[in-house]
């Protein structure tokens, strides 16, 4: 199986020293055009900025309306600006004032990529084996999908040929992504869940000499996902 296609990267640099007006006019229409062509990572900068988009999902922000005034006031306020007239009249100022405050960035999420052989063989197993949601799933024909589950997250990416050599993620306990519960009895009923629903474990519950309660599920492509909790 070939795959030609990568996943597509945008940059926008919205912690850097203010720009000038024209700049801030050129990111509100890079936003407008992501959302226009359905880029899926927009919709959590979209979602992160605008209060309004706050409790939809990312296909329901894509599927929204979304105009360029909008696209206008996302910049404004991730520059700290009520809306994109504040903005305006506050630009030409802290474009000069280098001493200026900068917002600190915060992370608000994070997405393992893993590699996969199946698009769709894999969404299965993540949604019925350990009960994520498919986000979406993207090419003709598909090599990029999404799966969710509460705040986590995971990118399914397809590859053409072995990314490990032989048994090595297997024998070094080479792990793919971590997640992650708040207390001791969800790690046990989650371990519990997916014990009954047959999920291949690489490693089964147990308690580890750090304080923590883990155990380890193998994918369909020898992916090993770690969980975790909790010992007491």
């Amino acid at each position: 199986m070939q795959i030609e296609r990568a996943t597509p990267t945008y940059q926008v640099n919205t912690t850097a020293p203010m720009p000038n007006l024209e700049n801030l006019k050129k990111q509100a229409k890079q936003y407008l055009r992501w959302h226009r062509e359905r880029y899926y990572p927009v919709a959590a900068i979209i979602r992160a900025a605008l209060p309004r988009f706050g409790h939809l999902s990312d296909e329901q922000v894509l599927n929204a309306d979304f105009k360029l005034a909008d696209a206008q006031e996302l910049v404004a306020r991730q520059r700290g600006f009520k809306g994109w007239q504040a903005l305006k009249s506050g630009a030409h100022a802290m474009t000069h004032s280098a001493d200026r405050a900068i917002s600190r960035p915060v992370l608000t999420s994070t997405a393992a990529q893993i590699f996969v052989a199946d698009i769709k063989a894999s969404c299965s197993f993540y949604a019925d084996k350990l009960g994520f949601a498919v986000d979406f799933i993207y090419g003709d024909p598909p090599f990029y999908a999404q799966v969710s589950r509460d705040q986590a997250r995971l990118a399914l990416r397809v590859v053409g040929e072995p990314v490990f050599i032989g048994d090595v993620r297997r024998r070094e306990h080479l792990l793919c992504a971590t997640f992650t519960v708040a207390t001791a009895d969800e790690i046990k009923q989650l371990f519990l869940t997916y014990q009954s629903a047959q999920v291949p474990f690489h490693q089964k519950l147990k308690k580890e000499p750090w304080g923590a309660r883990t155990f380890v599920v193998q994918d369909p492509d020898g992916n090993l996902i770690l969980f975790a909790g909790p010992a007491d």
